[in-house]
């Protein structure tokens, strides 16, 4: 099972990897520069060699990269589309040089558009920006949103157009990761077992779940279908320990990489939560393992 959670790159690229080995991950995510930057350079070889060495020596795998917060290539201003794709060919270039498996990005706003233009725009940007690249083992991953206002991304529908135009636009293989909160508050039940199974159901039959790579893992702040996006710490949400238990132990799931976006309120927040995922997963195979033992 593959556990982690974002950690920071201040101070040195390889700190990420650190810290997310003695927290005691597997996994980790990443930005590969500032997120409210539009400009960054890429790291040094010597950056990279170093980050590589403890990954090695954590076994963390996928390394997974956030794109910008600023970035919006499906926007309606021609402007912020152009500043957007070299934003975003710039995190391809460092995801390239860097040897993430993933890149995460939002879909983003269309406001001042229809959604279908704004779909067009993000691939066409998407394309755009990939241009000339080299893809070995990276993977655009299309993350599901809050479906806030003119968000893309908050019906699974949404995404799978998405998937289905890129590979007739790019070059650039594209996949998705499903945020727990996200699911939650754009009305897709994860809270629930019965929820649990139609979400899992609806995202295999819609997206594939061969195609779902990453599972951004956080509780809610707020409630089912309300398009509020508050991400609260594990089981202290409206999707609960039950939930997350739940998702964390489907079989369809076991697959995927879980990574918690949690807020840090304070010291030992993001330790107190990667250990809450870890053992709920444990725990529930410990029980399907006494039981086991005891029937036979």
């Amino acid at each position: 099972m593959r556990i982690g959670l974002h950690t920071s790159i201040a101070g040195a690229l390889e700190r990420s990897a650190i810290t997310a080995g003695e927290l005691g991950a597997n996994t980790f995510q990443i930005f590969s520069s500032s997120p409210r930057q539009w400009k960054a350079s890429v790291p040094s070889v010597p950056a990279i060699k170093l980050l590589n060495v403890w990954r090695a020596k954590y076994d963390l795998t996928p390394l997974v990269i956030h794109d910008n917060y600023l970035i919006n290539l499906a926007s309606a201003n021609e402007g912020i589309r152009k500043q957007s794709i070299e934003a975003f060919r710039g995190e391809l270039v460092r995801a390239i040089a860097i040897g993430a498996e993933y890149l995460v990005a939002h879909p983003g706003n269309y406001k001042g558009q229809t959604i279908e233009q704004g779909i067009f725009h993000f691939l066409q940007g998407v394309a755009t920006a990939a241009e000339g690249l080299v893809f070995d083992k990276l993977m655009l991953l299309v993350e599901c949103t809050a479906g806030a206002g003119a968000q893309i991304g908050g019906r699974l529908e949404e995404l799978h157009v998405i998937r289905e135009y890129a590979a007739q636009m790019t070059h650039l293989p594209v996949g998705f990761c499903l945020d727990t909160c996200h699911l939650l508050v754009s009305g897709y039940d994860v809270s629930t077992e019965e929820g649990v199974d139609k979400t899992v159901a609806e995202a295999d039959r819609i997206l594939g779940l061969d195609h779902v790579r990453v599972i951004h893992a956080n509780d809610s702040k707020a409630p089912l279908g309300s398009h509020v996006d508050r991400h609260e710490h594990i089981g202290q949400g409206y999707i609960g320990l039950d939930g997350f238990r739940r998702i964390l132990t489907h079989p369809k799931l076991r697959n995927k990489a879980f990574i918690l976006e949690t807020p840090v309120d304070k010291e030992g927040d993001e330790q107190r939560n990667l250990d809450t995922l870890k053992a709920l997963w444990k725990n529930q195979w410990k029980k399907k393992s006494t039981t086991t033992t005891k029937s036979s």
